[in-house]
Protein backbone atom coordinates (compact mmCIF):
# COMPACT_ATOMS: atom_id res chain seq x y z
CA UNK A 1 0.00 0.00 0.00
CA UNK A 2 1.77 3.28 -1.15
CA UNK A 3 0.78 6.91 -0.66
CA UNK A 4 -1.90 6.60 -3.64
CA UNK A 5 -3.75 4.77 -0.68
CA UNK A 6 -4.59 8.09 0.82
CA UNK A 7 -5.58 9.87 -2.51
CA UNK A 8 -9.37 10.94 -3.22
CA UNK A 9 -9.35 11.50 -6.71
CA UNK A 10 -12.81 12.23 -7.74
CA UNK A 11 -14.40 11.67 -4.74
CA UNK A 12 -17.52 13.63 -3.04
CA UNK A 13 -17.20 14.41 0.54
CA UNK A 14 -19.88 15.81 2.22
CA UNK A 15 -18.88 17.63 5.34
CA UNK A 16 -21.19 19.55 8.34
CA UNK A 17 -20.31 22.60 9.94
CA UNK A 18 -17.69 23.45 7.37
CA UNK A 19 -17.90 27.32 7.43
CA UNK A 20 -15.19 27.44 9.62
CA UNK A 21 -13.31 25.41 12.46
CA UNK A 22 -12.59 22.17 12.38
CA UNK A 23 -15.01 21.19 9.14
CA UNK A 24 -13.33 24.52 7.55
CA UNK A 25 -9.67 22.76 7.81
CA UNK A 26 -11.07 18.61 7.27
CA UNK A 27 -12.92 20.12 4.22
CA UNK A 28 -9.95 21.91 2.36
CA UNK A 29 -7.86 18.88 3.45
CA UNK A 30 -9.94 16.50 1.73
CA UNK A 31 -10.28 18.89 -1.62
CA UNK A 32 -6.38 18.59 -1.48
CA UNK A 33 -6.44 14.81 -1.67
CA UNK A 34 -8.65 15.15 -4.70
CA UNK A 35 -11.92 15.20 -3.56
CA UNK A 36 -15.06 17.47 -4.78
CA UNK A 37 -16.44 19.56 -1.37
CA UNK A 38 -20.56 19.16 -0.27
CA UNK A 39 -20.46 22.06 2.65
CA UNK A 40 -23.23 21.82 4.90
CA UNK A 41 -23.36 25.37 6.55
CA UNK A 42 -25.61 27.39 9.27
CA UNK A 43 -24.37 30.73 8.47
CA UNK A 44 -21.85 31.39 6.00
CA UNK A 45 -19.00 29.36 4.07
CA UNK A 46 -17.45 31.86 1.41
CA UNK A 47 -13.92 31.19 2.69
CA UNK A 48 -14.54 28.00 2.92
CA UNK A 49 -15.72 27.59 -0.59
CA UNK A 50 -12.49 29.77 -1.60
CA UNK A 51 -9.88 27.75 -0.22
CA UNK A 52 -11.72 24.26 -1.50
CA UNK A 53 -11.78 26.11 -4.88
CA UNK A 54 -8.11 26.92 -4.76
CA UNK A 55 -7.22 23.51 -4.63
CA UNK A 56 -9.07 23.57 -8.11
CA UNK A 57 -11.66 20.91 -6.24
CA UNK A 58 -15.67 22.00 -6.77
CA UNK A 59 -17.06 22.99 -3.93
CA UNK A 60 -20.73 23.12 -3.43
CA UNK A 61 -22.89 24.95 -0.49
CA UNK A 62 -25.81 23.57 1.31
CA UNK A 63 -27.08 26.27 4.33
CA UNK A 64 -29.07 24.34 6.87
CA UNK A 65 -29.71 24.57 10.80
CA UNK A 66 -28.95 20.91 11.82
CA UNK A 67 -30.61 21.62 15.30
CA UNK A 68 -33.58 21.83 13.38
CA UNK A 69 -33.79 18.14 12.51
CA UNK A 70 -37.78 18.03 11.36
CA UNK A 71 -36.96 20.49 8.41
CA UNK A 72 -33.14 19.32 7.31
CA UNK A 73 -33.50 15.94 7.77
CA UNK A 74 -30.91 13.71 6.71
CA UNK A 75 -32.82 12.04 3.68
CA UNK A 76 -33.40 15.53 2.31
CA UNK A 77 -29.68 16.55 2.87
CA UNK A 78 -28.24 13.10 1.08
CA UNK A 79 -30.45 13.74 -1.25
CA UNK A 80 -29.66 17.51 -2.29
CA UNK A 81 -26.17 16.67 -2.15
CA UNK A 82 -26.37 13.71 -4.65
CA UNK A 83 -28.55 15.97 -6.82
CA UNK A 84 -25.55 18.77 -6.63
CA UNK A 85 -22.74 16.77 -6.94
CA UNK A 86 -23.83 14.03 -9.22
CA UNK A 87 -22.69 11.29 -6.18
CA UNK A 88 -21.77 10.80 -2.55
CA UNK A 89 -18.67 8.68 -1.23
CA UNK A 90 -17.87 10.20 2.23
CA UNK A 91 -19.73 11.80 4.79
CA UNK A 92 -18.19 14.18 8.19
CA UNK A 93 -20.69 14.75 10.39
CA UNK A 94 -18.63 17.60 11.94
CA UNK A 95 -21.53 19.76 12.93
CA UNK A 96 -21.71 20.11 16.77
CA UNK A 97 -22.87 23.15 19.40
CA UNK A 98 -21.99 23.24 22.63
CA UNK A 99 -24.14 25.23 25.89
CA UNK A 100 -22.18 25.51 28.80
CA UNK A 101 -24.06 25.69 32.00
CA UNK A 102 -24.11 23.28 35.54
CA UNK A 103 -26.24 20.36 35.12
CA UNK A 104 -28.39 22.17 38.32
CA UNK A 105 -29.04 24.98 35.47
CA UNK A 106 -29.59 23.26 32.11
CA UNK A 107 -32.64 23.52 30.23
CA UNK A 108 -34.48 21.56 28.45
CA UNK A 109 -34.29 23.71 25.49
CA UNK A 110 -30.74 23.55 25.33
CA UNK A 111 -30.69 19.85 25.92
CA UNK A 112 -32.31 19.09 23.01
CA UNK A 113 -30.73 21.73 21.03
CA UNK A 114 -27.46 20.00 21.89
CA UNK A 115 -28.40 16.67 21.06
CA UNK A 116 -30.70 17.21 18.08
CA UNK A 117 -27.73 19.05 16.82
CA UNK A 118 -24.56 17.17 17.92
CA UNK A 119 -26.53 13.01 17.57
CA UNK A 120 -29.66 12.98 16.10
CA UNK A 121 -28.56 14.92 12.92
CA UNK A 122 -25.69 12.94 12.81
CA UNK A 123 -27.38 9.48 12.88
CA UNK A 124 -30.18 11.25 10.48
CA UNK A 125 -27.59 11.59 8.11
CA UNK A 126 -25.52 8.17 8.92
CA UNK A 127 -28.92 6.86 7.97
CA UNK A 128 -29.47 8.61 4.44
CA UNK A 129 -26.25 7.98 3.43
CA UNK A 130 -25.52 4.46 4.66
CA UNK A 131 -28.85 3.97 2.15
CA UNK A 132 -27.30 5.14 -0.42
CA UNK A 133 -23.68 3.59 0.28
CA UNK A 134 -25.52 0.58 0.86
CA UNK A 135 -27.51 0.75 -2.98
CA UNK A 136 -24.44 1.71 -5.05
CA UNK A 137 -23.04 -1.49 -7.11
CA UNK A 138 -19.73 -2.72 -6.20
CA UNK A 139 -17.37 -5.33 -7.20
CA UNK A 140 -17.46 -7.63 -4.22
CA UNK A 141 -15.13 -6.78 -1.73
CA UNK A 142 -15.04 -3.09 -2.12
CA UNK A 143 -15.70 0.08 0.13
CA UNK A 144 -19.13 1.22 -0.76
CA UNK A 145 -18.71 4.73 0.92
CA UNK A 146 -17.03 6.23 4.27
CA UNK A 147 -18.77 7.75 6.89
CA UNK A 148 -16.38 10.41 9.67
CA UNK A 149 -17.60 11.44 13.00
CA UNK A 150 -16.13 14.00 15.02
CA UNK A 151 -17.14 12.78 18.75
CA UNK A 152 -14.70 14.06 21.47
CA UNK A 153 -12.63 14.16 24.58
CA UNK A 154 -16.24 13.96 26.36
CA UNK A 155 -16.51 10.93 24.62
CA UNK A 156 -14.46 9.64 27.20
CA UNK A 157 -14.44 11.83 30.50
CA UNK A 158 -17.54 14.09 32.00
CA UNK A 159 -16.45 18.13 31.33
CA UNK A 160 -17.87 20.53 33.82
CA UNK A 161 -21.11 21.83 32.99
CA UNK A 162 -21.04 20.54 29.46
CA UNK A 163 -23.80 18.12 30.21
CA UNK A 164 -25.55 17.66 26.99
CA UNK A 165 -22.39 17.67 25.26
CA UNK A 166 -20.64 15.21 26.81
CA UNK A 167 -24.33 13.17 26.56
CA UNK A 168 -24.26 13.72 23.35
CA UNK A 169 -20.90 13.01 22.26
CA UNK A 170 -20.87 9.50 24.58
CA UNK A 171 -23.63 8.64 22.28
CA UNK A 172 -21.58 9.69 19.43
CA UNK A 173 -19.00 7.27 20.21
CA UNK A 174 -21.21 4.47 21.02
CA UNK A 175 -23.17 5.30 17.34
CA UNK A 176 -19.73 5.24 15.62
CA UNK A 177 -19.60 1.00 16.93
CA UNK A 178 -23.07 0.03 16.76
CA UNK A 179 -23.28 1.30 12.92
CA UNK A 180 -19.88 0.02 12.24
CA UNK A 181 -21.26 -3.44 13.68
CA UNK A 182 -24.00 -3.25 11.24
CA UNK A 183 -22.81 -1.91 8.06
CA UNK A 184 -19.12 -3.18 7.99
CA UNK A 185 -20.64 -6.08 6.25
CA UNK A 186 -21.45 -3.91 3.23
CA UNK A 187 -18.55 -2.35 2.67
CA UNK A 188 -18.78 1.10 4.34
CA UNK A 189 -16.81 2.01 7.16
CA UNK A 190 -18.18 4.13 10.18
CA UNK A 191 -15.40 5.57 12.35
CA UNK A 192 -15.06 9.00 14.15
CA UNK A 193 -12.22 11.43 15.51
CA UNK A 194 -12.06 12.45 19.16
CA UNK A 195 -10.28 16.32 18.81
CA UNK A 196 -8.83 17.02 22.18
CA UNK A 197 -8.63 20.99 23.17
CA UNK A 198 -8.65 23.14 19.89
CA UNK A 199 -8.31 26.91 19.34
CA UNK A 200 -12.07 27.26 17.55
CA UNK A 201 -14.79 29.23 18.04
CA UNK A 202 -16.17 26.60 20.43
CA UNK A 203 -13.60 27.27 22.95
CA UNK A 204 -13.03 30.55 23.13
CA UNK A 205 -14.54 31.17 26.50
CA UNK A 206 -12.24 28.75 27.93
CA UNK A 207 -9.21 30.50 25.74
CA UNK A 208 -9.95 33.26 27.37
CA UNK A 209 -10.49 32.20 30.42
CA UNK A 210 -6.11 32.59 32.12
CA UNK A 211 -6.30 29.60 34.82
CA UNK A 212 -8.46 27.28 32.96
CA UNK A 213 -6.42 27.85 29.90
CA UNK A 214 -3.43 27.32 31.69
CA UNK A 215 -4.47 24.41 33.61
CA UNK A 216 -5.72 22.42 30.20
CA UNK A 217 -2.15 23.56 28.81
CA UNK A 218 -0.41 22.18 31.30
CA UNK A 219 -1.81 18.51 30.89
CA UNK A 220 -1.34 17.84 27.35
CA UNK A 221 1.90 16.18 26.85
CA UNK A 222 2.43 17.87 23.49
CA UNK A 223 2.46 21.34 24.99
CA UNK A 224 0.06 23.55 23.16
CA UNK A 225 -3.53 23.41 22.30
CA UNK A 226 -4.29 21.98 19.13
CA UNK A 227 -5.51 23.75 15.78
CA UNK A 228 -7.71 22.71 13.07
CA UNK A 229 -5.67 21.38 11.11
CA UNK A 230 -4.24 18.75 14.04
CA UNK A 231 -7.81 16.92 12.83
CA UNK A 232 -7.43 17.18 9.29
CA UNK A 233 -4.91 14.09 8.69
CA UNK A 234 -6.82 11.86 10.44
CA UNK A 235 -10.07 12.73 8.61
CA UNK A 236 -8.28 12.17 5.48
CA UNK A 237 -7.31 8.85 6.57
CA UNK A 238 -10.14 7.72 7.34
CA UNK A 239 -12.27 8.93 4.69
CA UNK A 240 -9.46 6.95 2.20
CA UNK A 241 -8.49 3.64 1.44
CA UNK A 242 -5.50 3.42 3.69
CA UNK A 243 -8.48 2.82 6.31
CA UNK A 244 -10.18 0.08 4.45
CA UNK A 245 -9.86 -2.37 7.44
CA UNK A 246 -11.00 0.08 9.99
CA UNK A 247 -14.19 -0.06 11.35
CA UNK A 248 -15.45 1.28 14.91
CA UNK A 249 -12.73 2.73 15.40
CA UNK A 250 -12.77 6.35 18.01
CA UNK A 251 -9.16 8.04 17.00
CA UNK A 252 -8.01 10.64 19.44
CA UNK A 253 -6.19 13.46 18.10
CA UNK A 254 -5.29 15.64 21.72
CA UNK A 255 -2.10 16.05 21.81
CA UNK A 256 -1.35 12.82 24.47
CA UNK A 257 -4.00 14.32 27.07
CA UNK A 258 -6.14 10.65 27.12
CA UNK A 259 -2.54 9.11 27.88
CA UNK A 260 -1.58 11.94 30.76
Amino acid sequence: MGLESFQLTDRVALITGAGSGIGQAIAVALAEAGADVVGVYRRDADDTAEAVESTGRRFVGIQADLADVDAHGGTQIIGTAVARAGHLDILVNNAGIIARSPGLDLTLRDWRTVLDTNLTATFLLSQAAGRHFAARDVPAGQCRGKIVNIASLLSFQGGINVAGYTASKSGLAGLTRALANEWASLGINVNAIAPGYIETAATHDLLADPDRSSAIGSRIPAGRWGRPGDVAGAAVFLASAASAYVHGVVLPVDGGWLSR
